[in-house]
Formats: C-alpha cells, sequence, structure tokens
C-alpha cells in the first residue's frame, strides 16, 4: 500500500484538475449546496466573456472599415463589370423588345451597341460613388461589437462548450496529464520523505 502512495497521488492530481475544468462549464445553472452557489466559471460570466470577446473583436482583429475598403476596391469592382455587362446586354436584346417593342423595331445592333457603351461608362462612373456612400452608410450602422457581443450571450451554455472544447480539447487534455504527472511526483516525494 505503501509503494501506492505515487500512483494514488497521480489519480488526486489528474481527477483535481479533470474536476476544475469540468467546473468551467459545469453546474449550468447555479445550485446551491450548504448554502453556497456554484455555477461554471463560462455559464455564470457568459455576458462579460461576450462584451469582452466583442470588444477585441472590434477593436483588434476586425474593423468595419477594412471590409468597406476591400468593397471599395477598384479591383473588387472590376470583378462586378461582367455580371453589370450581361445584365445590360440582356435588357438591350431581349427585354427592351418585350417592354418598348415598337422603338426596338428601329434601333439596329448598331445603335444598341452605342447605347450600351455609354450605359458601361455611365455606369463605371457611378459603381465607384454608389459603393461609396453604401459602405459609409453602413459603416454607420453596423457595429461589430454589438453583434458579437449579442451572437456570444445568445449561445446556449452547451454551443459555448462545443466551441471552446473543439479549439481547447488538446490543451485540456495536457493539463490534466500534467495534473497527474504532478501529483505522481509529488507521490514520490512524500513517499521518499517517509524514508527519511
Amino acid at each position: 500500500m505503501f509503494y501506492l502512495q505515487p500512483f494514488i497521488a497521480a489519480f488526486t492530481g489528474w481527477f483535481t484538475t479533470w474536476i476544475a475544468i469540468y467546473m468551467l462549464f459545469h453546474p449550468r445553472e447555479p445550485k446551491r449546496f450548504f448554502g453556497i452557489t456554484i455555477q461554471g466559471i463560462f455559464p455564470k460570466r457568459q455576458k462579460q466573456f461576450a462584451a469582452k470577446l466583442g470588444a477585441v473583436v472590434a477593436n483588434e482583429l476586425l474593423h468595419f472599415n477594412d471590409i468597406a475598403a476591400l468593397i471599395k476596391d477598384p479591383d473588387q469592382l472590376a470583378d462586378l463589370k461582367p455580371g453589370i455587362e450581361a445584365h445590360v446586354d440582356t435588357f438591350l436584346h431581349v427585354k427592351l423588345k418585350e417592354k418598348l417593342p415598337v422603338i426596338s423595331m428601329f434601333v439596329g445592333e448598331g445603335m444598341l451597341s452605342k447605347i450600351k457603351e455609354g450605359l458601361m461608362e455611365e455606369i463605371d462612373l457611378l459603381l465607384p460613388e454608389i459603393i461609396t456612400k453604401y459602405t459609409d452608410n453602413l459603416t454607420q450602422k453596423v457595429d461589430i461589437e454589438q453583434m458579437v457581443t449579442e451572437r456570444v450571450s445568445n449561445f446556449s451554455s452547451d454551443k459555448l462548450e462545443e466551441i471552446l472544447a473543439a479549439v481547447m480539447s488538446k490543451e485540456f487534455r495536457f493539463v490534466e496529464l500534467v495534473g497527474g504527472v504532478l501529483g505522481f511526483v509529488i507521490g514520490l516525494i512524500q513517499m521518499g520523505l517517509s524514508f527519511l
């Protein structure tokens, strides 16, 4: 029994570490034991966690101005041009005939090409201005910090545990292992001291 001391200490170290990790998430709802209220750290502090995470995401990771700059980037706008041009083509060659059949009888391909060219030039001038106004307007309306805070606040405790466990499961297992190893080492030291 004396020689089992390091193994008992290792189990105790692992088990207490496992309990500590478990209590990060459980109990999900406050429970009273002997007049003391116990609740998992994350469920208890979910609102504060959400607010901090929202602030970090908005201030350190994701600025809406960066997103707006990407949307306004000339290369991104150029990617829209083929779709717009195809739409203008469809309008001039199909929908115009449906909506204004009399006019389409007097407008030939050459005239349609000139109309299309003029429209595309106008769209090239107008598109950056419209996108800029749109993104500037969105900048006033979109609050990334508030969005992240609300989303994380509204996560169920199960979902929050699932996310954190998915990200940190290896770290949790490592911490449990360290608890067991430290317990074993402490058990060896206690056993060694017993011999002295």
